[in-house]
């Protein structure tokens, strides 16, 4: 049996592809688009520009984990949630969340093609985290 789209999207998500990008070989279409809003711009990226910045990222992160808020489906349709919680190679043993993110994926053959993402770093009023639990 095939794994549903929402479990695609899960799984990806909680995979190790800051430190393996062949994961992203796994969940991600070949010819995938991240169109991905931020406070520091936009990004246009696809699966090589993903690859790339997972390398770079897993330079600092010894660890990262989704914390998911909400995973909703829709046909070909997939929204997640989240906060990303990272702990540092200077600091293994403490663990900071760093972004919330939400993004909506389309799926393709099994595979995530076309995501849409919005991200924010972590606010310092600890109120704001209430949302995202």
């Amino acid at each position: 049996m095939a794994k549903s789209k929402k479990k695609i999207v899960q799984e990806f998500y909680k995979s190790d592809f800051f430190n393996d990008t062949s994961n992203l070989d796994k969940y991600m279409h070949p010819e995938m688009e991240l169109y991905w809003n931020a406070k520091t711009g936009y990004n246009h990226m696809d699966i090589q520009a993903v690859k790339d910045m997972a390398t770079e990222a897993g330079k600092s992160f010894d660890a990262v984990r989704p914390q998911i808020t909400h995973l909703l489906s829709d046909g070909d349709n997939v929204v997640i949630r989240f906060t990303y919680h990272v702990t540092t190679i200077e600091t293994p043993e403490v663990e900071e969340p760093i972004a919330h993110f939400m993004a909506i994926w389309e799926l393709k053959d099994g595979l995530m093609y076309r995501g849409y993402q919005m991200s924010q770093p972590i606010e310092e009023d600890k109120k704001a985290m209430k949302s995202w639990k």
